[in-house]
């Protein structure tokens, strides 16, 4: 049976902005959003508010910072407890049985044509409608910055996260360096550097799969969803890193490939 409905939502969702710069934002875990035919996957409501369903504020903040850039933005359409579109499908963590100390019972005991359903209904649309983006936005440019947006949790495992945002990268500094180091120019933010997730391959797909492979610009920010909670708050953030990105952005050096320089960073 078909995983998707006629009567469920595409996989993905786009919201064009204009095209200022050569740019692309996405948000991997905007939605909390469950296909109709997984009856939630045995969950109650208050579980499907969780962080464990949706990157809480991701979407706003995606949104907010697209309009502010002048670009477009592609938001998944489906949570990350279907199936987490920021990993490979081979990957352990891409559809959980248990998530933040939730058993999620329906998830447990997939046999391969229930997963393959999921990467062939949800997953691949939502990379195939990327690499469409890039391709069409490259196509005046040569190349296209990818900005991936995420949110984090105030505290994980018993533990409190002292950092407000986090700023994630790996081989390829060229966005991620300039953007933190700008952030810790604002007294008392806390910017992590690979914290409070490390962009470290094999993290992130999103950008290893668009960006990292074709030697373009990219950037991967966290910020913590307490601070996401009302709408003054996405738009605090949405100035807070607009500024910076906007002027990174503008340069045209920006856009060469990785090869063409040496863009690590420290």
């Amino acid at each position: 049976m078909p995983l998707l409905s006629p009567g469920d939502p595409d996989p993905w969702c786009l919201h064009s902005a204009g095209s200022r710069f050569p740019a692309l934002v996405v948000c991997d875990h905007a939605s909390r959003r469950m296909p109709g035919s997984l009856a939630d996957l045995g969950l109650p409501q208050e579980e499907l508010e969780r962080h464990i369903a949706w990157d809480i504020g991701a979407a706003e903040l995606a949104r907010g910072l697209a309009g502010r850039l002048g670009v477009a933005a592609l938001l998944s359409g489906y949570s990350r407890l279907v199936i987490d579109c920021n990993r490979h499908p081979d990957d352990p963590g891409s559809i959980l049985a248990r998530s933040d100390g939730t058993v999620v019972p329906g998830n447990a005991g997939l046999d391969p044509r229930q997963r393959e359903a999921r990467v062939r209904e949800i997953f691949d649309p939502y990379h195939a409608a990327i690499e469409r983006e890039l391709e069409s936005i490259s196509a005046g440019s040569g190349a296209c910055a990818l900005i991936s947006v995420h949110s984090f949790t105030p505290q994980f495992g018993g533990r409190l996260r002292p950092w407000h945002c986090g700023v994630l990268w790996d081989l390829d500094g060229r966005m991620a360096c300039p953007l933190r180091d700008a952030l810790r120019t604002e007294p008392g933010l806390v910017v992590g550097d690979n914290e409070p997730y490390s962009g470290r391959h094999p993290a992130n797909h999103t950008i290893d799969a668009h960006a990292t492979r074709r030697g373009w610009p990219h950037v991967c920010i966290e910020v913590r969803q307490d601070l996401l909670g009302a709408a003054a708050g996405v738009q605090a953030w949405v100035a807070r890193l607009g500024g910076p990105l906007e002027t990174l952005l503008a340069d045209d050096r920006l856009y060469r490939a990785s090869g063409d320089d040496d863009h690590r960073h420290g």
